[in-house]
């Protein structure tokens, strides 16, 4: 599937950069943040998993990497706070986004509106006025109806990608196709492969940058949001040929494998214990070879979407280095929930046949898989429970870290969403405004990341809150409460909370609140203080019925 390149490719980029007299490093740095979607915590080389990620690995092994950073469980709300720094009911995201030409939130409250409220500023809205360039490319998902809701419209200079949300990778059709600025636009390829959106994202990102390089110069401020590798599973076959047969031993071997080496690479304890198997998982024995052999496939073409984050990473690396801007941007990495059980057991859609599978719309490798991708956690995308919350995290910037003998050792210290837009405008110099066009902004409640850069403590005053679609956790030091069917609409289910002492039980085995009452009340009365203070209550419905409304023309 070769096609050659109709708007640029990477090597008309980089090869004048060569001819270009470097520029010294800035004081500001460059920010690069990239988010991928739906990937579970174990995945990533550095993080235990066997999927060839050597350009993310290098990043965090040179980098400052968290074993403990939380998102917040779910696509949308994970965005909205990721933008705003804000928790997802203030910005009016506490639910799901509205999907294109439907109104989720027409008849409910308005933390639960559908898409981004004018009592919000985003990331791009508070660096432009302190001179930054402004580029994002890849999914947005904070709203679609209303072009007020889209990139340009909330600070963004320039916007390449898929404004509502998941997408095909081959081939994306509007509404759910890609955009130009606030034109939709053909997906053309963007290298002499066929289009695929990761490496349509790169490049334009790669793009953007080139062109504030060669205009103003100034600092950029870069979000980088990767579809994959949310469903639908779609990936190049020499990609996917790299992993076929590797899963063949099943979930159960591979949980074992990655916990061992997470173990060895010193993220986790020896006296940490896998989660139990989620019970409705089959044993791998007991699935035919056909499905076994279908299984192995699932799991390979979800490994190679990863694998394609990485080469694509990579690429951008390889510009930042010959543009002479490396060293002075930094460079932060997540993902917005944990591993996704969505599609059932096994999952669902066509592999087999490549045509099929490759115009799929939602083709997924199930829960079994996902319980995997966790590893050592339970559970997954939706919940609060830390196979749902938990995210690889870490921060790279050579210019900035300091105490270089420490780098290659796991900051341990938990942090959150919130915490990256007070560390964003702390390294760029930037003040967060006020309000937004006459509307009052709360104010921000997370903290900087900037001690980590010197794995320094980072001396966070107040827990760590989650909410989303009923379940909930607050973190505070070593103890966590968390459950599923807590904020219902009748009001806090407080018999649903469990809680956990996570510092010595981080895969939430062993549940200790009746033998810790206090600690639990504690807790219980502190999350219940913040839900209503963010506008967890009144509460919306968790499937509200949705409205058919008309996109506003330009």
């Amino acid at each position: 599937m070769k096609k050659f390149c109709t708007s640029f490719c990477l090597g008309a980029i980089i090869a004048p950069l060569l001819l270009v007299t470097s520029i010294g490093a800035a004081e500001r740095p460059h920010i690069i943040l990239i988010m991928v979607d739906d990937m579970g915590y174990s995945d990533l080389g550095y993080m235990g998993g066997e999927i060839d990620t050597p350009h993310i690995d290098q990043l965090a092994e040179t980098g400052v990497k968290f074993s403990q950073f939380y998102n917040s469980g779910r696509c949308c709300p994970t965005r909205a706070t990721l933008m705003t720094g804000l928790h997802p009911h203030q910005t009016g995201i506490g639910w799901m986004t509205e999907p294109p030409e439907q109104n989720r939130g027409a008849t409910e409250p308005p933390a639960y509106q559908g898409h981004l409220n004018e009592s919000c500023v985003t990331i791009a809205e508070a660096l432009a006025p302190a001179g930054y360039a402004t580029l994002l490319t890849g999914k947005w998902h904070l709203g679609y109806n209303d072009e007020s809701d889209w990139p340009l419209q909330r600070g963004f200079e320039k916007y390449y990608g898929c404004i509502a949300g998941a997408t095909r990778f081959f081939h994306p059709e509007h509404p759910r196709g890609m955009f130009l600025g606030n034109d939709a636009v053909s997906h053309e390829s963007t290298t002499e492969e066929a289009f695929y959106t990761t490496d349509a994202f790169t490049d334009y990102a790669i793009r953007f940058l080139q062109e504030e390089r060669d205009g103003e110069g100034r600092p950029s401020f870069l979000y980088l949001a990767y579809t994959a590798p949310h469903w639908p599973l779609q990936a190049f076959e020499d990609d996917i040929a790299k992993y076929r047969g590797k899963y063949t031993k099943g979930w159960d071997s591979l949980r074992k494998r990655r916990l061992a080496k997470q173990k060895e690479l010193g993220l986790f304890a020896d006296s940490v214990q896998l989660s139990p198997r989620t019970s409705r998982i089959p044993d791998w024995e007991s699935l035919s070879e056909a499905k076994r052999d279908e299984m192995d496939l699932k799991m390979a073409i979800y490994a190679a979407m990863i694998d394609r984050v990485d080469q694509n990473i990579g690429k951008l690396i390889t510009y930042l280095k010959q543009s002479d801007q490396y060293n002075n941007t930094m460079i932060l990495f997540l993902s917005d929930n944990g591993a996704c059980q969505e599609g059932g057991m096994l999952g669902r859609g066509n592999f087999h046949d490549i045509q099929k599978r490759n115009l799929e719309t939602a083709n997924s490798y199930g829960e079994a898989w996902a319980n995997a991708g966790n590893t050592p956690y339970r559970l997954y995308k939706h919940y609060a429970h830390e196979g749902g919350s938990a995210t690889p995290f870490f921060l790279h910037w050579p210019d900035g870290i300091q105490n270089d003998s420490k780098t290659n050792t796991w900051y341990h210290e938990p942090a959150q969403l919130i915490d990256i837009m007070p560390t964003l405008l702390d390294v760029a110099g930037a003040d967060y405004p006020t309000e937004r066009q006459g509307h009052p902004i709360p104010s921000l409640e997370g903290i900087s990341l900037r001690p980590a850069l010197g794995h320094t403590p980072l001396n966070r005053q107040t827990p760590i809150f989650i909410e989303h679609e009923t379940n909930a956790s607050v973190r505070d030091g070593e103890w966590k409460l968390v459950g599923s069917k807590v904020s219902m609409l009748e009001g806090t289910q407080t018999q649903n909370w469990e809680l956990y002492h996570i510092a010595n039980d981080p895969a939430e085995t062993i549940d200790l609140a009746a033998k810790n009452p206090e600690i639990a009340t504690r807790l219980a009365q502190q999350w219940e203080e913040w839900a209503n203070r963010v506008h967890v209550y009144p509460r919306g419905k968790t499937s509200p019925k949705s409205a058919v409304v008309k996109k506003k023309k330009k």
